[in-house]
């Protein structure tokens, strides 16, 4: 095809990938010569603890796309393709190196994040000036912003009904890959003045992390390991073994789909392929992929959602503060609450930067209905410690835990910690793993040791208060409090149906 630009830049950010890779496909098929960069942005990289996994992982990764993009180039015959690697301001950094390359054009593809529209929205603006254009595509879910709507042309709000129209609108069109490769030749070699080596951590103000002790392979690579484990061994059984923590179910896909290095176009396409076949499991996985979609759409349509309740109402609530809010706080993001399965679930987090996602409902549970603290003090800490963190799904589920949020658990629905740990970790290995001081207890008192008998604790060398706490709280009792607390929930609900009523009557014509 003719190309319509001499230069193009591709700004990567959550899509650290060569292969159909939107913005890149772009770029190439449009310009005769595409250079690539990346901005370690300072801004996003100031709050992060200095051993923070995911600022590994992204660098491991971009080691990976830098050598990716320079097979690609050199397949066409194209020496010293690569990535550029900024370290700076971002959008600063972006628009110097488009001056710098004297580039036409930018493509990026969308984040939905409120930061990163605002962000997108000056680098548009500054390269405006310069008559540099900026292009977006969907890059990160199957379907976003307005493509997924009611019958009423209005954005879903309730999950079921959202994917019977996701699944109506998914084909093969949506599910096609963008054969960058056929279009490389477009890749330009990088100006020698900007060959250099990725940064280090230490250069970038950061230490190494236990990421390799994990076994969390990194780059596209790594995803590609992964995705063929899951659907060789387990994707068909996936419905099964979810909610299992001490049985490995789940795909472990989340940070890859988190920083783009699998396509969520390769994932949907491999779990539709085998719904369609009859796979009760892979129509579950496809439905927590159509689940990340939801939030972003969500997000993309309700911003205030990042600082407010989604349900308004929800605003009077009034959550446990001061110190012994504070203190309750710290027992469970140490993993010190007495609740064996939470305890086991904040370990797992704190330990690997993963939890397994029947634990995060248990765990956020806890923390909302046990504790009596604000969701988004835990959202916040999710934040912090998860590798797969991102904002739309991390918003979405804390506030369907708390019962705040869009199609939301119930909120006068409250786990039993106990009871969860009893259902879907029976033989405690989950529980031993990360809390191998019981592990002696046997399996009927593991998940509730204050109720094992004193001679029981001594044979499996236990001290309560010493080796492993009390309960933080009774959950009866907690219980009892949160159904008051979220009382007034139920005056605003109970008013806003009076209102409701009223004014039908008056359209109506009814006194």
């Amino acid at each position: 095809m003719n190309k319509d630009l001499d230069t193009a830049l591709v700004w990567f950010r959550r899509d650290l990938r060569a292969d159909d890779q939107a913005a890149l496909y772009h770029a190439l098929r449009h310009a005769r010569r595409v250079w690539c960069a990346f901005v370690f942005d300072t801004e996003l990289l100031a709050g992060l603890p200095r051993q923070d996994r995911r600022v590994e992982f992204i660098r491991d990764s971009l080691i990976a796309l830098d050598a990716q993009l320079r097979a690609l180039g050199a397949s066409h015959g194209s020496e010293h393709a690569g990535l550029i690697v900024r370290h700076g301001h971002g959008a600063e950094e972006i628009v110097r190196l488009v001056r710098q390359l004297h580039v036409q054009a930018v493509y990026l593809n969308h984040d939905d994040a409120p930061e990163a529209l605002a962000r997108d929205a000056r680098v548009r603006g500054e390269l405006a000036e310069h008559g540099v254009a900026l292009h977006g595509s969907k890059d990160h879910v199957v379907f976003e912003r307005n493509e997924v709507l009611s019958g009423a042309g209005t954005p879903y709000s309730v999950f079921t009904p959202y994917f019977n129209a996701w699944l109506k609108k998914l084909d093969d069109f949506y599910l096609s890959a963008y054969p960058v490769s056929r279009h490389a030749a477009s890749l330009a070699p990088v100006p020698e003045e900007f060959r250099q080596p990725i940064p280090s951590l230490e250069a970038l103000g950061f230490e190494t992390t236990n990421l390799h002790q994990l076994k969390l392979p990194t780059g596209a690579a790594g995803a590609q390991a992964l995705l063929e484990e899951f659907l060789a061994e387990r994707i068909d059984r996936y419905d099964v073994t979810r909610d299992f923590p001490a049985v490995k179910g789940p795909s472990y896909l989340g940070t890859h789909l988190r920083f783009g290095t699998v396509s969520v176009r390769q994932l949907a396409r491999e779990a539709w392929r085998r719904t369609q076949a009859g796979s009760s499991g892979a129509r579950v996985w496809l439905s927590e992929l159509a689940w990340r979609d939801f939030f972003q759409q969500i997000l993309f349509h309700h911003p205030r959602i990042v600082e407010h309740p989604y349900r308004r109402e929800f605003e009077a609530v009034k959550w446990e503060k001061g110190k012994h809010a504070d203190a309750l706080f710290a027992a469970w993001s140490e993993g010190r609450t007495g609740y064996p399965l939470v305890d086991a679930a904040m370990l797992q987090l704190l330990q690997s930067g993963y939890m397994h996602n029947r634990l995060r409902m248990v765990s956020a549970s806890f923390l909302v209905k046990d504790l009596g603290l604000d969701y988004k003090r835990g959202e916040r800490w999710f934040a912090l410690k998860l590798n797969d963190y991102e904002l739309a799904s991390n918003n979405g589920n804390w506030q369907w835990a708390a019962g705040t949020g869009c199609d939301p658990q119930p909120w006068f629905r409250i786990f039993h910690p106990v009871t969860q740990s009893k259902k879907f970790d029976p033989q405690g290995r989950f529980i031993r793993r990360y809390l191998p001081q019981l592990a002696k207890l046997p399996d009927d008192l593991i998940h509730a040791p204050w109720l094992a008998k004193p001679v029981d604790l001594e044979a499996a060398g236990i001290e309560l208060g010493v080796d492993y706490p009390h309960p933080v709280v009774d959950h009866e009792e907690a219980r009892q409090k949160t159904l008051a607390r979220f009382g007034v929930v139920r005056e605003a609900q109970a008013a806003k149906a009076v209102a409701k009523a009223e004014k039908k009557k008056r359209t109506a014509g009814v006194d």
